[in-house]
């Protein structure tokens, strides 16, 4: 069973009232409700948090342990994760209004995460390197410290068990710091890391607002790399706090994906693959597909295909399984919608079907928005360059690979795309075309423990999944061991070595 209350702080392994007993609300985005009242920590509670993964990573209890006993750990925790996948899906869908449908999708992938890398303790390896004379040099690689990871709302279990379990398994320590609006399913974590076994310490969870517990955990001089997962601005203000303590950044940031439809694809199965990339999350996705871009001798029938289907969406209770798109998170982000919105009215888009709230009984309570598409759009314009996210998205047309070429590279952000094309000549040239750390061929937002998963310009850096996590996890030593049999004296007057270094 999922624990009950969400009032207390999971540091060193233990549950912990927070530091000034301040508690916060967080609500379920289809009704408006509270569903839980959450513990709020500061300052002092990340700074607890962090000597508690210090001590842990210092005394070795958990990078020093046998690379057999941290896998298995791992794989205990991937199983915990997949016997309480169904409550775990369910609590997430009420904290984050997806559809149960996704969200059970989604759950039953992320013990794979735990298993891939729980499988990789034992194969972060070093090199020997060729050195001039009778030395030997190899490198190890090690865990960098201790690890503070801050992540988003809108895949809240999946995108942290993409860091966590990478960073356990480099040997680290870690302190979370989950998002105010979805925290729920990252203190069930904690609840699985002290069943599983985990010392003490190994991992921390301090919910908390950004400006505080956020901003103290980016800043601590005991954090040696933070992970970070949300908007571009997030992103910039991280990296200039963590640079004061010369700690290492990963950052996940904002994108916005151009999806690819070339002359020659079947349209049914390119519309659906346009929903899929723009409406799954209700668009709260970093690789939302929110440009279409759709080749001019099939745009007209894209159009009146996808506006049809698009109709037919059903909105409704996120926990009903024939739920296809759930409100976004908040009002906040409503509003950023609306604005949105009317911004591309006002720059001479047309609205192709949604462009409003529904009025429905039991939606109009929650914070949904209907699926948005925009035509007559130009890639200049606001709603083709910004991040919107929500379910809205605009189509494009192109005449040449050389066009849409150009037109998907001309955002800030380069973190996903797609191509859609049955020529393998021509998917495989524009892929290596575009200026994106993801591309997918023929399909959208799949991914996996051992892809690697990050972006370019204005999307972030470094890396998560793979053994490029892992590198991002584990610092270099080099090693150099002298095999000389003969003494050496640098300053003997009978030394002739001519050879200081």
């Amino acid at each position: 069973m999922l624990i009950e209350a969400y009032d207390q702080l999971f540091i060193g392994g233990k549950w912990h009232a927070p530091s000034s007993d301040r508690k916060f609300a967080v609500y379920n985005p289809a009704t408006r409700e509270v569903i839980a009242e959450v513990a709020e920590g500061d300052e002092q509670d990340v700074a607890r948090a962090v000597a508690a993964a210090r001590q842990a990573f210092e005394d070795g209890r958990w990078a020093n342990m046998p690379a057999t006993e941290r896998t298995r750990l791992l794989f205990r925790l991937g199983d915990l994760i997949k016997s309480h996948a169904e409550e775990l899906a369910r609590l997430e869908c009420r904290n984050t209004g997806r559809p149960i449908r996704e969200m059970m999708s989604q759950m039953s992938t992320i013990p794979e995460w735990f298993y891939y890398f729980g499988g990789m303790t034992d194969k972060i390896q070093g090199d020997t390197i060729p050195f001039r004379g009778n030395y030997l040099n190899y490198t190890l690689r090690v865990p960098v410290g201790v690890v503070g990871q801050i992540t988003p709302w809108n895949h809240p279990l999946r995108i942290l068990c993409k860091k966590l379990s990478a960073a356990l398994a480099a040997g680290n320590t870690v302190v979370v710091k989950p998002s105010e609006f979805a925290p729920l399913t990252a203190l069930e974590l904690g609840h699985f890391c002290a069943a599983a076994g985990l010392p003490d310490g190994a991992v921390n969870i301090v919910p908390g607002f950004g400006a505080c517990a956020g901003a103290a955990l980016v800043s601590h001089p005991g954090v040696a790399k933070i992970d970070l997962t949300g908007g571009t601005g997030t992103g910039r203000a991280v990296a200039r706090a963590a640079a004061e303590n010369l700690a290492r950044v990963t950052c996940e940031l904002g994108g916005k994906a151009p999806v690819i439809f070339f002359e020659d694809v079947n349209l049914d199965e390119a519309v659906a693959g346009a929903m899929f990339a723009a409406f799954v999350a209700s668009g709260q996705s970093c690789v939302s597909g929110t440009r279409l871009l759709v080749h001019s001798s099939i745009y007209d029938g894209f159009l009146e295909a996808l506006k049809e289907r698009t109709r037919q969406l059903r909105m409704g209770n996120p926990l009903e399984p024939t739920t296809q798109i759930g409100p976004v998170i908040s009002q906040a982000q409503l509003d950023r919608i609306q604005h949105y919105v009317e911004t591309g009215l006002q720059e001479g888009a047309k609205l192709l079907v949604g462009g409003n709230r529904p009025m429905e009984p039991g939606l109009n309570r929650g914070y949904f928005y209907t699926p948005t598409v925009f035509y007559d759009v130009s890639n200049d314009m606001t709603i083709a360059q910004e991040e919107i996210f929500g379910p809205v998205t605009v189509v494009i047309p192109f005449s040449s690979e050389d066009e849409v070429v150009r037109i998907a590279n001309d955002v800030p952000y380069g973190l996903g795309a797609s191509v859609w094309t049955n020529d393998i000549k021509r998917a495989h040239s524009v892929a290596h075309r575009l200026r994106t750390g993801v591309v997918w061929i023929n399909d959208h937002h799949r991914t996996g423990p051992a892809a690697p998963w990050g972006g370019f310009k204005l999307s972030g850096y470094g890396r998560e999944n793979g053994f490029e996590a892992m590198l991002q996890y584990t610092e270099v030593r080099s090693v150099l061991v002298n095999l000389n049999r003969e003494p050496f004296d640098w300053y003997s007057s009978t030394s002739f070595d001519r050879r200081l270094n």
